[in-house]
């Protein structure tokens, strides 16, 4: 079956970076686009990135853009999320999710996701 792991989320302080990691299995990974989505505490999910399939493109929201970077290695079938500058406001948990498509990301496309990894930001 399906199944999607997050590790690499801890405790880190304003300014510094994190990078999450994302192992899948259960399907053929290279086949579909990618994307990370998070929990904010009292606030629901927010979508903060996908990557297509092929991994040529990537597409961000203006809450993380500029400072979060997908990428995905197609032949460990590994997802990732590089998230420098972090800020308070990025204290949340963190899941990575499967596409329904190559070539579709956002926050209502998935149909799977994993449990995530918590992150959280302070001085």
């Amino acid at each position: 079956q399906v199944r999607l792991v997050e590790s690499g989320g801890g405790l880190a302080q304003p300014g510094t970076s994190l990078r999450l990691s994302c192992v899948t299995s259960g399907f053929t990974f290279s086949n579909y686009a990618m994307n990370w989505v998070r929990l904010l505490p009292g606030k629901g999910g927010e979508w903060v990135g996908g990557i297509y399939a092929d991994g040529g493109d990537t597409y961000y929201p203006d809450s993380v853009k500029g400072r979060f970077t997908i990428s995905r290695d197609n032949a460990k079938n590994m997802l990732y999320l590089q998230m420098d500058d972090l800020k308070p406001e990025d204290t949340a948990v963190y899941r990575c999710a499967k596409s329904t498509q190559a070539q579709r990301v956002g926050a209502t496309v998935n149909d799977y996701a994993g449990q995530g990894t918590q992150v959280v930001v302070f001085p």
